[in-house]
Order: structure tokens, then C-alpha cells, then sequence
């Protein structure tokens, strides 16, 4: 991140007025990618969610032994996991996240599409969920990704670090059936996470969403 600072002004690094406006812009990065978790929301959803998923569905069904094979998985120490999921409604990531918690996976940290209005990117940053930085956001694919790209290194390399599930659709927008841009910046940031040493390895787990009749 310093380097990256750096090298888009080099002649103002060492002054302390430059220092600070570098890291108001590094944290005004971070709060576009996550917001602090709210307690409260999260027992809100979490009471909420099985009634709303009760009216929804007439049953939502798991495979007892791939479930098992992930909480073995989960068990393994010092690997963070970091689920691939297909992409069919807007309830995956409720669902995905609820199934995780629920089964003492832990709260994930799931990739968001950009098409969502700012009440409802803040409300969902609040529990967990994460966006890509705006100036990351309008780089064409294959540019350099500056300060915003080095922010987004860093942050994924500390969810993996600390072992945060990561969920990342790999869809959008949903059912869609290609690989979207945005899927393809945050695998790309796991790959480096990967390669620069921050974690030892990664266990990659694919998810199936399916429905009868999508909600």
C-alpha cells in the first residue's frame, strides 16, 4: 500500500500533511470494501431469517455429507476457506451466510455486486458483506489498479489471515452463467494472497444454490 501511495505522487512522500491525506484515502478505500459488523443486526437477521425463509420455501435442503466434509475442512488449522458459489437470486447470500453461521462455520465475509443502492450497501457491509472500491470498480480489466487495487490486496490478505470464511459469487448479475468482472478481481487478489505467502494454502470450496422456482 505504501508503495502504491508512493508512486502516485512521489515527490510529496515525506512530508507529515502528505502522510496523513495518504491515509485518510487508504481509509476512506477501506470503508468503500467493509463497514464495522453490527451485533445487533446480526441477531436480528439471525432471528429473523428461518421466519422469512419458512414463507419463502417449503423446505431448504443440505447434503449431510458434503456439510460434513466442510466442517472437517473448517477444522483444519491455519487454512482459511474461501467458498466459490453459483449465483441464482438475491437470497444466496443471506442463505449461504445463515448455513455457515448456523453450523459454526463463522460469519463470512461475501462479495457483493455493485448494482445496490447506498442504503442498502450500508446496510449489508454491516453484516459482512464487501464491495469492491469504487476507483477499482471504473479500472478496465488488466489496467493498473493503483492504490485502490493495493488497499483490496491487503484487506483480502488479512481476511485470510485471520481465517474469515470468504464467500464470492462468481454469477452476476444472477443465473447469468459466466464469469463476471468483479468475481474475476477477487479471485485474483486470493491467487496473490496465495503467491506473496500472507496465508500457507487455501481450501476452495464450490457451493450449488438451486431452486425449484427462484425467488
Amino acid at each position: 500500500v505504501q508503495d502504491a501511495a508512493g508512486g502516485r505522487d512521489p515527490g510529496s512522500g515525506g512530508d507529515e500533511g502528505s502522510q496523513r491525506r495518504w491515509k485518510e484515502e487508504i481509509c476512506r478505500i477501506l470503508g468503500e470494501i467493509q463497514a464495522p459488523l453490527s451485533s445487533l443486526l446480526l441477531r436480528l437477521c439471525h432471528w429473523l431469517l428461518p421466519k422469512l425463509l419458512t414463507r419463502l420455501f417449503l423446505s431448504v435442503q443440505l447434503h449431510r455429507g458434503q456439510l460434513e466434509m466442510v466442517l472437517q475442512a473448517a477444522r483444519t488449522p491455519e487454512v482459511p476457506l474461501v467458498f466459490l458459489s453459483s449465483h441464482q437470486s438475491q437470497v444466496d447470500g443471506p442463505l449461504l451466510s445463515f448455513v455457515l453461521l448456523s453450523q459454526g462455520i463463522g460469519l463470512p465475509r461475501v462479495a457483493v455486486g455493485a448494482r445496490t443502492s447506498p442504503r442498502l450497501r450500508s446496510l449489508l457491509q454491516r453484516l459482512g458483506g464487501v464491495f469492491l472500491p469504487s476507483g477499482l470498480a471504473q479500472t478496465g480489466s488488466g489496467r493498473d489498479e493503483g492504490l485502490p487495487g493495493a488497499v483490496l490486496d491487503a484487506y483480502v490478505q488479512e481476511v485470510l489471515r485471520s481465517r474469515q470464511p470468504l464467500v464470492l459469487f462468481l454469477e452476476e448479475p444472477p443465473g447469468s452463467l459466466r464469469l463476471a468482472d468483479p468475481a474475476r478481481r477477487w479471485l485474483l487478489r486470493v491467487l496473490r494472497a496465495l503467491r506473496d505467502g500472507a496465508v500457507p494454502d487455501v481450501l476452495v470450496v464450490p457451493v450449488g444454490i438451486a431452486y425449484d422456482v427462484a425467488p
